[in-house]
């Protein structure tokens, strides 16, 4: 086998394979005595079919495939003789000129690139931090009351207020004529929770259960529902009932209700404060791992390989499709989802992908038994039973890789924090839940 290497644009090579046409030849032939063996066919016993029939009939597909066996192993050969990391699957093609009895092929691929990686010293970097207040404790039980509410009909002469449960018929029309979802019968919402718009709400707000109303409402231009976005409405409105919400009282009663075993509201706090801290650790990280991430890609210089692109935005796609099965939705894996959609994020991820390995390497940052375990535990505690979920994850190779994964990147958020610019920041507990 001849080998030549070329360097084309950026990251982009080309090896021209040069095969004997003998070897070939002399793969086929002896793929195809072992295919007569089992061949079936009308008139002939098994394995006495004759070869000019085999050869006839599956000649053509065995060749493909030892062509194939062949330019696989004399590409794999090649890169490795030339040290190369080939990003994606090489595009193979033959070519002309061959010496008489070869074969020749030009492989053309694209290579991993060089990674040069920023000095960090010069890189600014937010790094937040929040605190679990009492406040935010205190709206905690206050979703969990609500969770636990009930109702009861309020008297026919009251009048609906927020924090009551409406029923209620409903019927919309846009220059007189009926919409798509305008209509509704029974139709039930808490009412000041903004489960409706605001003009609708307080349009109910002061009714009195079997009373009717009409009022014009006014979609918002970017209202969810496009047929009505930006138009006027008159909606009549009928209210059949009003329930008052009953919220029950913070109580041993209430905290053994929600599994606490000590049974006083001292504890239930306690556990609030706990679970909320376990999550604002969680947010904090991630907020501060992309702000670390984003520094430590912006120091770094580097081509990406399309193919890696190309991959990863199939991936996405992939992904994509199965969200949608999940959904229920139907023939999901044949949804038509443009790979386009996905080229920037996809081009985004591969780039961190590259530059972390980089930095991985270069500075010994890969997760370490110790730090694996740490881990582990720690997402066991938010488990009933941690030391099983410790087993669970302790024997299960993908989730070792997902775990190694984390600890990885929380090294090298570790190593950016440690040689950037820090500024760091208290967040407000609602700003951080809200993702802001």
């Amino acid at each position: 086998m001849a080998v030549t290497v070329e360097t084309l644009e950026k990251l982009e090579r080309r090896i021209t394979l040069t095969l004997a046409a003998a070897d070939i030849n002399s793969e086929v032939e002896a793929r195809l005595k072992k295919l007569a063996r089992t061949v079936k066919a009308d008139g002939f016993r098994p394995g006495k079919v004759p070869m000019s029939f085999v050869a006839q009939r599956y000649g053509a597909s065995v060749q493909y495939e030892v062509v194939n066996d062949k330019l696989g192993q004399a590409f794999s050969q090649a890169a490795n003789e030339a040290k190369l990391r080939v990003a994606g699957m090489p595009r193979i093609e033959q070519k002309d000129g061959a010496a008489e009895g070869d074969l020749a092929f030009d492989a053309t691929f694209e290579v991993y690139p060089e990674v040069k990686l920023g000095d960090l010293a010069d890189a600014s970097v937010e790094r937040v931090s929040a605190e679990v207040t009492e406040e935010a404790i205190d709206k905690t039980v206050e979703i969990l009351r609500k969770q636990r509410r009930s109702f009861a009909q309020r008297g026919a002469a009251d009048v609906a207020a927020d924090g009551d449960r409406v029923t209620i018929d409903f019927e919309g029309k846009i220059d007189g004529e009926p919409f798509a979802g305008g209509k509704a019968d029974g139709f039930q919402f808490l009412l000041g929770e903004g489960q409706m718009l605001e003009a609708f709400e307080k349009a109910v707000r002061g009714m009195k259960s079997g009373e009717s109303k009409t009022f014009p409402l006014a979609f918002p231009e970017d209202y969810h529902g496009k047929e009505v976005a930006g138009k006027e409405a008159d909606f009549l409105v009928t209210v059949k009932k009003i329930e008052a919400q009953h919220l029950p009282e913070v109580n041993e009663s209430f905290a053994k209700a929600l599994g606490i075993k000590e049974g006083t509201v001292e504890a239930l706090r306690a556990d609030i404060k706990k679970n909320l801290e376990r999550e604002v650790k969680f947010r904090v990280l991630a907020r501060n791992k992309a702000a670390a991430m984003d520094a430590l890609v912006a120091k770094a210089e580097l081509d990406v390989p399309k193919a890696l692109i190309e991959g990863e935005a199939e991936r996405m796609v992939g992904n994509a499709r199965e969200d949608l099965k999940k959904r229920g939705v139907k023939d999901a894996d044949k949804a038509p989802i443009p790979a386009e959609l996905f080229k920037d994020q996809a081009e985004k991820r591969v780039r961190l992908g590259l530059v972390v390995a980089e930095l991985v390497r270069s500075n010994n940052l890969q997760a370490k038994p110790e730090q694996l375990q740490a881990h582990i535990e720690e997402i066991s505690q938010s488990y009933e039973k941690p030391a099983e979920v410790v087993r669970w994850y302790l024997s299960d190779r993908e989730r070792m890789a997902e775990v190694e994964a984390v600890v990885i990147e929380n090294n090298v958020t570790d190593f950016v924090l440690a040689k950037a610019k820090v500024e760091d920041k208290q967040v407000p507990f609602d700003e951080l839940m809200a993702g802001n």
